[in-house]
C-alpha cells in the first residue's frame, strides 16, 4: 500500500489547512488511519486517528479542539482539517495506515504503511 500525503504549506498563525491522505489500494477502508508529525530534533508524534468505520476518532491532548480528522473509504482518502494552529505545529505531518480496524493507537509500531510526509509551517 502506498500513501500520498499532501496539503501542506505556509501559513500564519491563526490560520487553516487541510491535510489529505490518497492510498493506492482499496484495502484503506479496512484499517484505523493515523497522523503523525515531526518537527527537526523531535521525536515522531501522534496527532489524530481513527477507526475504519469512522464512528471513533482520537485526538492528542495538544490538538484537541484544533484538529478533525476524517476519511471516505470509496475515495481512499482520509483527511486532516487543521485551523487555529500556532507556530509549535510546525513539522512534516505523516499519514499512516494502521495494522488493524481499530483501536486507535497512539503507537507509531502500531501503523506499517506510512506516507511520505507534506511539510506544514505556521509562521508567527
Amino acid at each position: 500500500v502506498q500513501l500520498q500525503a499532501s496539503g501542506g504549506g505556509l501559513v500564519q498563525a491563526g490560520g487553516s489547512l487541510r491535510l489529505s491522505c490518497v492510498a493506492s489500494e482499496n484495502s484503506f477502508g479496512g484499517y484505523a488511519l493515523g497522523w503523525f508529525r515531526q518537527a527537526p530534533g523531535k521525536e515522531r508524534e501522534f496527532v489524530a486517528g481513527i477507526n475504519w468505520s469512522s464512528d471513533f476518532v482520537d485526538y492528542a491532548d495538544s490538538m484537541k479542539g484544533r484538529v478533525t480528522i476524517s476519511r471516505d473509504n470509496a475515495k481512499n482518502t482520509g483527511y486532516l482539517q487543521m485551523n487555529n494552529l500556532k507556530p509549535g505545529d510546525t513539522a512534516i505531518y505523516y499519514c499512516a495506515q494502521g495494522i488493524w480496524r481499530q483501536p486507535v493507537s497512539h503507537f507509531p509500531g502500531h501503523y506499517n504503511f506510512w506516507g511520505q510526509g507534506t511539510l506544514v509551517t505556521v509562521s508567527s
